[in-house]
């Protein structure tokens, strides 16, 4: 079950390389990938059988994971964690066996070191049949948190509950023996733009129809209206509620959940959701209780969410070369690169590109901000989404946007992304090879 065990955002280095004088050799400087690896831990865990099994609280070992579609964000990026248990401390409690699809997990990650705090996951109701006594079965559970601070932000495995649904409604919640649990994943933050610090969390990640959850929010504008609303997916149930911001730009209200396919809870000021004004979503399970006809099979099914990923077609881009005393344009095409957006969300995408200065022989350099390019982007057809490129220009050590796709009610697709670059060679440029390397960030 779950998805893989790494995910990761990373940023495409390609080699730029221009020829100065005719008979001059060419430099490239090769690709890298900049990532971190997520490891699996072991942590004492603490779990409690639901009272009808009428076995004790079991103590034993939880082996996870945790992993995140953005290694290397910035402050005001939101990140999509992935809790991994792989080996749950808990087994099925009970002798009779259960069948498929009826476990729901949920459970928190922890943060800490530059920004600390819970982050709520919930996972799909899918489970592989699981005999009478038998262990629980691998699962898997997500959750997003916005990134408020630079730094090292580390992340571990936090409490998690196991519900079953057959015949009965059980729980069986596993604590922490020890908190925090042993660091699974970290991630590098850096400064960003404009930084949303707004925060919700929620009392519980699941309930049954018409549950009301105890919603808690920071860091909103003082007096603000705020409302409550579930999310289905990337779309607004009807559930909702309104409440006022204290003095501090904080509250605690509840909502009622009755869509039962919710999948989380959002706070926005305003009229409508936007990123740069809510906060969320906390992830939120509605776990369906509904008695069945007699004689009759309910059959349930599921789409996860995947990452925002990129490749390229290659990491060498050998530019025409120019001649000494006459300098002019070194031209060239980028090699080919393909988005693809699989989150399912409302948020849309960017990626951009800074450059660093020329060098060549006799540490003689070419400023970085003489390249430029003419981008180009297509969308593949079906695609939710639709690519912008960006605008014809320098690029430079500071950058410059490649593509982007806009935020939406709902976005994703596959994108192609090219360039025609040009750099702009000063006449008595010293004769050699020259390279710069060329940084592409998808965010």
């Amino acid at each position: 079950m779950g998805s893989p065990t790494r995910r990761r955002r990373w940023a495409a280095l390609l080699g730029v390389a221009a020829l100065a004088v005719a008979g001059g050799g060419t430099l490239a400087t090769p690709a890298s990938a900049l990532a971190t690896a997520s490891q699996q831990v072991d942590f004492a865990t603490h779990c409690i059988p639901p009272p009808i099994a009428g076995i004790p609280p079991i103590d034993g070992t939880t082996t996870a994971e945790i992993t995140v579609d953005n290694a290397a964000p910035k402050v005001g990026d939101t990140v999509t964690v992935t809790y991994t248990v792989v080996t749950p401390a808990a087994s099925n409690p009970v002798d009779l066996a259960l069948p498929a699809d009826i476990m729901t997990p949920t459970g928190k990650v922890t943060l800490t070191g530059a920004q600390t705090g819970d982050v709520t996951v919930a996972g799909p109701k899918k489970n592989p049949p699981v005999p009478g006594k038998g262990s629980f079965p691998s699962f898997s559970m997500t959750g997003t948190f916005t990134v408020t601070k630079a730094g090292a932000i580390n992340l571990s495995p936090g409490d998690y509950n196991i519900h079953t649904s057959y015949i009965m409604e059980l729980d069986t919640p596993c604590t922490v023996t020890n908190p925090p649990a042993p660091v699974s994943e970290t991630v590098a933050a850096t400064g960003g733009g404009e930084t949303n610090l707004r925060a919700i969390s929620l009392d519980a990640a699941s309930g049954k129809p018409g549950d009301s959850v105890e919603v808690r929010g920071s860091k909103f504008t003082a007096g603000a209206t705020v409302t409550l609303a579930g999310r289905a997916g990337a779309t607004e149930s009807a559930d909702r509620a309104t409440l006022t911001a204290d003095a501090q730009g904080s509250f605690t209200g509840t909502l009622a959940v009755n869509d039962k396919a919710t999948t989380g809870v959002v706070a926005y000021e305003g009229s409508a959701w936007s990123a740069e004004k809510g906060a969320g979503p906390a992830a939120y399970v509605v776990i369906d209780d509904t008695p069945l006809p007699e004689n009759s099979q309910q059959l349930t099914t599921s789409v996860q969410a995947g990452t925002l990923s990129m490749s390229q077609a290659g990491d060498t881009v050998a530019m025409a070369p120019v001649d000494f005393g006459k300098g002019g344009f070194s031209r060239g095409s980028l090699n080919t690169v393909t988005v693809k957006d699989f989150r399912g969300g409302p948020a849309g995408w960017s990626l951009t590109g800074k450059v660093t200065d020329f060098k060549g022989p006799g540490g003689a350099t070419i400023d970085a901000a003489k390249l430029g390019w003419t981008p180009v982007c297509t969308t593949k057809d079906g695609s939710p989404s639709t690519c912008v490129a960006g605008s014809p220009g320098s690029v430079g050590s500071a950058g410059a946007t490649l593509a982007s796709a806009p935020n939406g009610t709902v976005t994703g697709g596959e994108f192609t992304v090219d360039a025609r670059v040009s750099l702009n060679v000063p006449a008595f440029t010293a004769p050699g090879a020259y390279s710069g390397v060329l940084t592409l960030t998808l965010s």
